[in-house]
């Protein structure tokens, strides 16, 4: 009898902490709500939570939010570019000396709060190897923080790459989602794009190193492909080299905008007219609506420069 009341005990403690977490969840959802991720009274309940469900997910998701948001300050910087980070200038204007001046809004970081937040979302991928979600923050965070110089982000996905491989087909969850092998392609495609937007020179480094490291594992995959071709035309501007990928991209799937598109502004910067009309042929047969007008009109301009 005394063992079975110690049972009863146990399960109603158990059933009393599975109360008071989901009761701190609330809580932690309504202040949310109100004041933001890091608002007044977030962290109190975040303490509270983890007293009586350290490795919850959301909880520990939460404690990263809180952490990294609380990190961050915004200033304003003054670039010659018109574009920076991939962003869009809140301003333009023209310095003392007729030069352009762009202005920014980026976010800095505390580093020992950053520290935090990073060791946290730790945590999370340990008591959670699952969920691709939060190594997808992770990567998030680390091209936040790192702006134009993206090297731990690179790392961290060119390992990331390498543990899908490991998982042998063991699927991913994205959001309490199960997701497949082509999701998980086409997130690394978005950072692949992420580094590209960013269009710094080891930002394109990186664009080009993930998009190479992606294709040796996806081989019949024509996105990583033409961002190969993208990086030899836009960084290096060696327009050959970008023909060739380009291609090859074709050769696999024949009527690909992207390769198609670029293919005839490389001809177009090479001066190769006969190489451009091809192109735009192709352009004007396959592309979207408005790129087969755009096509159309290029090729007649290109007929009467020629009379």
């Amino acid at each position: 009898m005394k063992r079975i009341i110690i049972l009863l005990a146990a399960f109603w403690t158990v059933g009393m902490s599975a109360q008071t977490a989901e009761r701190y969840e609330q809580r932690y959802d309504l202040l949310v709500s109100q004041f933001g991720p890091a608002g007044v009274g977030v962290e109190t309940v975040l303490d509270r939570w983890a007293e009586v469900d350290s490795t919850n997910a959301k909880m520990l998701f939460a404690r990263f939010r809180f952490l990294f948001t609380k990190a961050q300050t915004t200033s304003v910087v003054v670039r010659p570019e018109k574009k920076y980070l991939g962003m869009e200038p809140l301003l333009s204007l023209k310095d003392s000396l007729g030069n352009d001046a762009h202005y920014y809004q980026v976010n800095d970081f505390d580093d020992e709060l950053y520290g935090l937040a990073i060791k946290t979302l730790d945590r999370a991928i340990v008591h959670h190897p699952d969920r691709l979600d939060f190594r997808c923050v992770k990567a998030n965070a680390y091209i936040a923080y790192e702006k134009d110089s993206p090297d731990m982000a690179l790392a961290y996905l060119m390992d990331l790459a390498d543990a899908n491989v490991r998982r042998a087909g063991r699927q991913w969850v994205y959001e309490l989602e199960m997701v497949d092998d082509a999701f998980f392609a086409d997130a690394m495609q978005e950072y692949c794009y992420s580094f590209y937007s960013i269009g710094s020179p080891a930002s394109m480094k990186a664009f080009r190193a993930l998009s190479e490291k992606m294709l040796a594992l996806y081989p019949d995959n024509v996105e990583f492909m033409n961002n190969i071709g993208s990086y030899h035309m836009i960084a290096e501007k060696d327009y050959k080299a970008a023909l060739k990928v380009y291609s090859k991209v074709l050769k696999k799937k024949p009527h690909d905008y992207i390769a198609i598109k670029n293919s005839s502004l490389a001809a177009r910067q090479m001066g190769n007219v006969k190489l451009e009309k091809k192109y735009l042929a192709l352009l004007a047969e396959h592309g979207p609506e408005e790129e087969q007008a755009a096509a159309q009109h290029r090729l007649k301009a290109l007929e009467t420069k020629k009379k």
